[in-house]
């Protein structure tokens, strides 16, 4: 699971819970909470937990490292890892599958997410560094990024800088598909 190895790398590293707290701006709890597997937020957090214990975002997804391509076949999807998109007691309403989990040396991380319905409107918008392209594959999304909201369709794409404060969600109280790809600078 994704908390456990976010533990064995800090701890690999001899950094404290607190340490990781302190330097990417997230509380000591957030942080128990993502190591004992009892939620994962967006993407953002991890992101800067990445960042902290400086290793690529990837490195928390990796099952094995290949220096060659990786072909990730439609019937040997992996279980996917649910991502919250609010806050740490809520609902997970974002389910990934990495795509390229085995690419050793990765800089963009491509995923198949399925979003599941959002009927409220009180979303927590993320920001980290880096850029999202994303296309819908099925169902519409709404992505708030700053001040705008963009309603994206099945068969349109949004490519942004994931800088700017942004929330990707189903629009409508719909399900929705897309395939993100993630670039965050190491």
């Amino acid at each position: 699971m994704v908390g456990s190895k976010i533990k064995s790398i800090r701890e690999s590293k001899s950094i404290t819970v607190e340490q990781v707290a302190e330097r990417s701006g997230l509380t000591v709890d957030q942080i128990e909470r993502i190591e004992e597997n009892k939620n994962l937020p967006s993407l953002a957090p991890l992101i800067k937990i990445a960042r902290v214990l400086g290793v690529r975002l990837g490195t928390f997804l990796d099952d094995s490292d290949q220096l060659g391509p990786v072909i990730c076949r439609k019937d040997e999807h992996s279980d996917g890892i649910s991502f919250s998109s609010e806050t740490a007691n809520s609902h997970n309403n974002l389910n990934f599958f990495a795509l390229a989990q085995s690419k050793t040396g990765r800089h963009m991380e491509p995923f198949l997410i399925d979003i599941d319905s959002a009927s409220k409107d009180d979303y927590q918008l993320s920001t980290h560094e880096g850029e999202e392209f994303l296309f819908v594959l099925e169902g519409v999304i709404e992505v708030a990024y700053g001040k705008n909201k963009y309603v994206i369709n099945s068969g349109e794409s949004i490519y942004y800088d994931s800088i700017v404060e942004h929330n990707v969600h189903a629009a409508n109280e719909s399900k929705a598909k897309i395939l993100a790809v993630v670039y965050t600078p190491f």
